[in-house]
């Protein structure tokens, strides 16, 4: 007798009566056995969002076509999606930074002990210093000035590496330059950023002086996919942290960093384990 193999089974459609029924029949009817569920119906749009896990014999190998088929003729007729992935599925991430490096390394740290499912594929970064962590962790590292006169031609060397290592997610670990446009909407969906802000105050540069002058009690950090709007893409995870009036912006980096480390990293695990649907601006997150 073959193992079971798990599939993600993900839905995101106009909500209507029927929609956990028809997929339960055809998951059935195909062998599979849901062994997790988590839905959602938008109240204001009302759209509908499902994320199943299936358990189903190794030997039904053509498992995900043939539902992917069967939903897409059966409950999609109104529009939608339907995806169906392997859980040990581990994708190819690519991790750019500048000169910081405590996302970096904490995203690297995860990885390593098995907490994010992903194969890290390479490290790019406009500072050479860099290069230590990438050897700390035996990964291919790459080292790309950007000098103001020279930020497209780096940027297409960035997308050369990329595409080099069949990159799947662009993850920018405090990497502080702004993409052009069209390599933001070629990774949409899969480029995340951590803003070190709690957005949507506060973008852009500077943003712990920025809250310093708006005298603000709690800081925070922002993981968010990366669209051509500067720093208003869909939010994945947030963290805050309590300041007072007597911090300064430098003690404001400082506890703003331990915000950004957490952001990040949960932000890309439920990225890694397909729990974020995009609609609209906004995203679900099933948790």
């Amino acid at each position: 007798m073959t193992s079971p193999m798990v599939y993600r089974v993900l839905l995101s459609c106009p909500d209507r009566p029927g929609i956990v029924a028809e997929m339960s029949r055809q998951i059935a009817a195909l062998g599979g056995n849901v062994t997790a569920a988590a839905q959602f119906t938008d109240p204001v749009t009302a759209h509908f969002f499902m994320r199943y896990e299936v358990a189903v014999d190794e030997a039904v190998g053509d498992f995900p076509e043939r539902l992917e088929s069967a939903v897409s003729e059966g409950l999609l007729d109104g529009g939608g999606e339907v995806r169906v992935r392997r859980s040990d599925h581990r994708p190819r991430v690519a991790l750019l930074a500048s000169k910081a490096s405590h996302c970096l390394v904490e995203v690297l740290q995860r990885w390593r002990t098995g907490e994010l499912p992903c194969d890290v594929a390479c490290i790019i970064a406009n500072h050479a210093h860099i290069a230590e962590y990438a050897e700390w962790f035996k990964v291919p590292f790459y080292h790309v000035p950007f000098e103001p006169n020279n930020k497209r031609a780096a940027f297409a060397e960035v997308g050369r590496i990329l595409d080099e290592h069949d990159a799947e997610i662009v993850v920018l670990a405090r990497f502080m330059q702004v993409f052009p446009d069209a390599d933001a909407a070629r990774w949409q969906g899969r480029m995340i950023n951590i803003h070190h802000s709690f957005l949507p105050s506060f973008m852009g540069a500077r943003p712990y002086e920025q809250a310093h002058e708006r005298g603000v009690k709690l800081v925070g950090a922002t993981c968010h996919y990366v669209t051509p709007d500067l720093d208003e893409g869909p939010i994945i995870e947030q963290e805050v942290v309590r300041i007072s009036h007597r911090d300064t912006p430098a003690d404001l980096r400082r506890k703003g960093r331990i915000c950004e480390r957490e952001a990040l990293a949960r932000g890309l695990q439920l990225h890694l384990e397909d729990r974020v649907f995009i609609h609209n601006h906004r995203t679900v997150v099933f948790s």
